[in-house]
């Protein structure tokens, strides 16, 4: 099976045209036409992904996030980014990334947070469709709705705005960075906004609105598995792994 097939997979489930302008989702390192072993699943290109796909015998990555996101002007070992560039070059390494085209996708990234809540009726958020906004089966507390996102997202702790004094109803999440998008989860309805990556001044909300970060890594490491498993069903010529290193580059203390 060659890159472009494996691609052709995944673009079934998030076709590459959706993703957004400024992104950098598809193929970013190696030849369409090369030859795939052995293809492993991940968060992050980061070095250490890489060092464990050429451990594990494959020879194709496919992340979230893409490696090469912005220009790259120096490709400096000494980097970061630098180094993950440099190594998948000298392992002949074909890197591939689903983002945002992942997150519009139908249970694509969003649409796997609004299942972590059980919210009902989830439909697009927003002309782009990054985000989702649905109804919790029923009414909460602000507190209890609170300590419900902190458990379901595994989060020790949580950024949020001043909580509401009337009931939950109405939920609006885009996954990743999703500041861009408070104004369109309020125009939606929405009672409470989830996403990563909320400026500090986001959090002086109009009355009857809350702001959750629930961070950048935890909102959107569920489409790893949904990677996994959609390679997986289609792959049956040579193996396809998930990495044992998505590690979230922020610590909580």
């Amino acid at each position: 099976m060659k890159a472009r097939q494996v691609a052709e997979i995944i673009e079934s489930f998030a076709p590459l045209d959706t993703q957004e302008s400024w992104d950098n989702a598809g193929l970013c390192i190696g030849s369409p036409d090369a030859e795939v072993k052995g293809v492993m699943v991940g968060f992050d290109c980061t070095p250490a992904l890489i060092e464990e796909a050429v451990a594990a015998g494959c020879n194709m990555i496919v992340t979230h996030h893409p490696l090469i996101f912005r220009g790259v002007k120096k490709i400096d070992p000494d980097t970061f980014t630098g180094a993950a560039i440099v190594s998948a070059i000298k392992h002949d390494m074909v890197i591939y990334a689903a983002h945002t085209n992942a997150d519009k996708a139908a249970d694509g990234v969003s649409w796997l947070m609004a299942g972590k809540l059980g919210l009902q009726d989830v439909s697009p958020l927003g002309e782009d469709g990054l985000g989702v906004v649905g109804n919790l089966p029923q009414p909460m507390d602000s507190q209890a709705f609170i300590e419900m996102v902190k458990n379901a997202f595994a989060l020790p702790v949580v950024r949020c705005s001043r909580p509401l004094r009337t009931p939950v109803r109405r939920v609006a999440m885009c996954g990743g960075a999703g500041g861009s998008m408070i104004e369109e989860a309020m125009a939606a309805g929405a009672d409470a906004y989830l996403c990563g990556d909320i400026s500090y001044h986001n959090f002086f909300t109009d009355e009857g609105f809350m702001l959750l970060d629930v961070g950048h890594y935890e909102s959107e490491i569920d489409i790893v598995e949904k990677l996994f498993g959609l390679l997986s069903e289609k792959i049956h010529t040579f193996a396809v792994r998930k990495t044992q290193n998505n590690n979230n580059p922020v610590y909580y203390y």
